[in-house]
């Protein structure tokens, strides 16, 4: 996450101050600005097709790691909206809305993850090159979460297909994915 220098209303240095029972970035002036770190809501699709999972790789991502595909809650629509334009912005696949999974902290990127399961038809995958390099499809038996963010998600879902992970068999994040 970024840190705050300048307050984005005055311009003034920002300052750590008490407000509302914690230390924040503040306004060192007194046009009031407080910078209070809201987490930021993200979409995220298990979307399967055929009995695979469709896993992205994001652009910079180290070699083999790969995710769920994952994009921003834009102003104006609701979540199943969100997640439903994310995979059809992101591979080029209608998708079909399943169940809601959860909501899923990643604390490092400072997000809220709201988590689905997705249904995709055939058809071609057509990746939104300037996000994403890579995509792979991985049959449900070989499907494994990672200890991070959407793995949580992922690894709830494969719960309820009769693929059961306890906490310690979770990948490592620096084997799989950022998110």
């Amino acid at each position: 996450m970024p840190q705050y220098r300048y307050c984005p209303s005055c311009s003034a240095p920002l300052v750590f101050a008490h407000h509302g029972g914690r230390e924040r970035l503040a306004c060192s002036k007194s046009c009031g600005f407080v910078h209070w770190g809201n987490p930021v809501p993200v979409v995220a699709a298990v979307a399967e097709r055929n009995d695979t999972v469709i896993q992205v790789r994001s652009l910079g991502w180290p070699e083999g790691w790969y995710g769920l595909i994952t994009g921003f809650l834009e102003a104006g629509e609701t979540p199943e909206q969100a997640v439903l334009r994310e995979v059809e912005e992101e591979v080029g696949l209608k998708a079909e809305l399943g169940a809601f999974l959860g909501l899923y902290p990643f604390y490092r990127m400072n997000q809220l993850l709201i988590c689905y399961h997705v249904t995709v038809g055939d058809g071609d995958i057509v990746l939104d090159t300037s996000e994403l390099e890579g995509f792979r499809e991985v049959p449900l038996a070989e499907v494994r979460p990672w200890a991070s963010g959407t793995g949580y998600a992922l690894r709830d879902w494969l719960a309820t297909r009769g693929y059961h992970f306890a906490d310690d068999e979770l990948l490592s994040l620096s084997r799989r994915s950022a998110s």
